[in-house]
């Protein structure tokens, strides 16, 4: 006799649909803090614009010049800049309102954007514009990313922060995608000053938005900037070897396995130019992947193994880019490697927001940044110089090689970070426990938790934007 229900064992509808829900990202930060909105809608905004020049400034200097150390001493102009003012940055965010310097920084960021339009529609465009342009914004970015960072703990619950660093992820993924994806056809067709007019108009309703963010002043007993209160922010930084290793495994990862700015070169050795959009894009949509399945980040707690791991999952995946000559093979394997950096990336902000305290949060968001951005520019010019002397696939084969190597290195010489645990590190505790119901509700959210169901019980969760 047959029977017309469904196996004994198999799962029913109910808690398939569980499991499903489980995987997608949390929303409770959107619902319930109007600043995390915001601040989630104006950096979308300014993703996609950016990502437009992302595409269009290193396409406009290989027009110019044909060479590809030129576009990749773009990463050195970059990083001076990004050095001095990161740190500067980080202490400025705890001793200023955070707001006001978001803001500010957001509308100087617009107008270097529209400097590279006027630039653009000159008869013969300069090029000492393009490098003056990118360590300018190099610098502001080093002023603005630590209070951007430093600004999300206080207006996300504790308990949610885990799902603002995914939701946070997703904006940047979106515009990540959308603009390189757009500015293939839009500088095939109407050429770049149109990306440079798009990104400074992301800016100005950027600006709009970020005014009306409730304010975020320093504690009563913030110190001024100074090379005392920077080097107090190091210091603690060296004191916390898991926090050590985080910054080096990224640093690792984007100095040998970061090959976007040959990008253009690549699609010609591949003969396939129209494949350029798709290259820059290809990062982000496997990032993207793994922001729309986060569910699953919040019952990982050993954060700092999974780190190493995909660190070297993503150099592996760009060494096996470089060998292969068929351009939909390269793509997949970018995708893959976008996914593997989303997994570190998560779970490096991870630890990083739910162990540091609030007054040196800023001052740590200016290391962060160093090690998240300085990495890449050193990348570019790394990957400009290999490209040059072995070519260009080879170049972004044997750094991806050199990647795996070297975060295997390091994970055998910092245990700390191998061992990290987020249930039971001390430095997270102590952020629990000061993290009271009382401040959580200056986040202005005093109802119960909105997202997935036990999401009571994920106060140690990941956080990142």
């Amino acid at each position: 006799m047959t029977s017309d229900g469904p196996p004994p064992d198999s799962p029913s509808p109910t808690a398939r649909r569980r499991r499903l829900t489980a995987l997608l990202p949390d929303l409770a930060p959107w619902r319930s803090s109007r600043d995390f909105r915001l601040l989630w809608c104006a950096g979308a905004i300014t993703v996609f614009g950016t990502f437009l020049t992302v595409v269009a400034l290193p396409l406009q200097l290989k027009e110019l010049t044909g060479s590809t150390l030129a576009v990749g001493a773009l990463g050195a102009v970059e990083l001076v800049p990004l050095l001095v003012f990161g740190l500067y940055g980080g202490a400025l965010a705890d001793s200023v309102d955070r707001r006001r310097l978001i803001v500010g920084s957001e509308l100087a960021l617009g107008l270097i954007s529209a400097l590279l339009l006027l630039n653009s529609l000159l008869p013969h465009p300069l090029v000492w514009p393009l490098y003056a342009a990118a360590a300018l914004s190099s610098a502001l970015t080093g002023l603005q990313r630590p209070a951007l960072d430093a600004i999300v703990p206080r207006i996300v619950r504790h308990d949610q922060l885990a799902a603002a660093a995914a939701l946070n992820a997703l904006r940047w993924q979106i515009g990540a995608i959308a603009g390189p994806a757009l500015a293939g056809g839009l500088l095939a067709l109407a050429g770049l000053r149109w990306a440079y007019a798009i990104d400074a108009a992301t800016f100005a309703v950027s600006v709009l938005l970020s005014r009306r963010l409730a304010p975020s002043p320093a504690s009563h007993d913030a110190e001024k900037p100074s090379l005392r209160v920077i080097a107090e922010g190091a210091r603690y930084a060296w004191s916390r070897k898991e926090l050590l290793g985080t910054y080096a495994v990224d640093v690792l990862a984007m100095l040998f396995a970061y090959p976007l700015a040959i990008f253009p070169f690549l699609a010609d050795d591949l003969h396939a130019p129209w494949s350029l959009g798709l290259m820059y894009a290809a990062l982000p949509a496997g990032s993207l992947l793994v922001s729309l399945t986060s569910g699953w980040t919040g019952r990982v707690h050993r954060q700092g193994r999974a780190i190493v791991l995909a660190a070297a999952g993503w150099g592996l995946a760009i060494a096996a880019a470089g060998q292969l000559r068929q351009v939909w093979a390269v793509l997949l394997l970018l995708t893959l490697a976008g996914a593997f950096d989303m997994v570190s990336g998560i779970f490096r902000s991870a630890m990083w927001n739910q162990t540091i305290p609030d007054e040196l949060r800023g001052r740590l968001a200016g290391i962060e940044l160093l090690s998240y951005s300085s990495g890449p520019q050193l990348g570019q010019v790394r990957v400009g110089g290999m490209a040059a002397l072995m070519g260009v696939r080879a170049a972004v084969s044997a750094g991806g090689l050199l990647c795996f190597a070297g975060v295997a290195l390091l994970a055998l010489g910092l245990p700390k970070l191998r061992a990290y645990d987020a249930r039971t590190d001390e430095h997270a505790r102590r952020m629990r426990e000061r993290r009271t119901p009382a401040a959580d509700d200056r986040t202005g959210d005093r109802a119960p938790d909105l997202g997935r169901p036990g999401a009571e019980a994920q106060d140690t969760d990941p956080a990142a934007v």
